[in-house]
């Protein structure tokens, strides 16, 4: 059971452009913020959507009573800053929105996950990420923020980031706390069960993204496209590998304007 927040506390949000058609609400990854989104704007401008962004439990401005919020919580107090909307998530926020759009469809207009996926398989490998989850906690706090964000950007899943100042800033002003608490409420082993048997029940449009390079969660993308059917599409980012938002701002933005537009 995850924590459960006081009722007058709220995830963060930030309108990012205006516009007359339905929002798109952008969902950032692990150690990132709603700013992190601030990229890929320019080239959603001709969507005409007002464009929203939050902050993710342990991340940005939110609250730190909402550090412990489980994946399922995470996605209710998602829905209520939010509302209706197609939301576009990118790998922790991709988990989130996922579980927004398998628990509350009604609010769920379009999905686009960028780098997401739905569990792991083997129950023992799950519970060895959550143990190395857990201890990557334990060493958030003991090395504070700065020198975990280095770590975590030094990894083979973003070789291929070149991390902006203003990028490498936000993440550092995260506090440890909240990004250990993050790691061992939100990471991808606490999805026990997995969610794979329940992909079949999407029935809005999905549009799977992932960075070309990066091969293993293109090879997770095209087994989620198969599991929801003929209402998902799949595109792929050239010259991206895991943060293709960040690596090719346009391509991503083209990508999921040109979605949106034949959707």
């Amino acid at each position: 059971m995850g924590h459960v927040p006081g009722r007058d506390v709220a995830l963060p949000s930030v309108v990012l452009a205006d516009g007359t058609r339905p929002d798109l609400v952008l969902v950032h990854g692990f150690t990132q913020g709603g700013r992190s989104w601030t990229p890929v704007v320019d080239g959603l401008l001709t969507t005409g959507r007002r464009i929203v962004a939050v902050d993710l439990p342990g991340h940005g401005a939110t609250d730190p009573s909402l550090d412990r919020s489980d994946l399922t919580t995470t996605a209710g107090l998602l829905a209520a800053a939010t509302g209706p909307a197609t939301y576009v998530g990118y790998s922790m926020g991709g988990r989130v929105a996922l579980r927004l759009a398998l628990d509350r469809p009604d609010l769920v207009e379009g999905l686009v996950l960028l780098g997401a996926t739905a569990g792991i398989d083997d129950p023992a490998d799950r519970a060895a990420r959550r143990t190395a989850d857990a201890d990557l906690a334990d060493h958030v706090e003991d090395v504070r923020t700065e020198a975990f964000v280095d770590e975590w950007l030094a990894q083979p899943l973003f070789a291929s980031l070149e991390p902006s100042t203003h990028d490498l800033l936000a993440r550092r002003a995260n506090r440890p706390e909240g990004l250990a608490a993050s790691l061992r409420a939100a990471g991808t082993g606490t999805m026990d069960p997995t969610w794979w048997d329940e992909l079949g029940s999407l029935a809005m449009p999905v549009l799977l993204m992932t960075g070309a390079l990066d091969a293993k969660f293109t090879a997770i993308a095209e087994r989620m496209a198969a599991a929801i059917g003929e209402n998902a599409t799949r595109v792929e980012v050239p010259d991206a590998g895991h943060a293709a938002h960040l690596e090719r701002p346009g391509a991503t933005a083209a990508a999921i304007a040109d979605w949106l537009a034949t959707g």
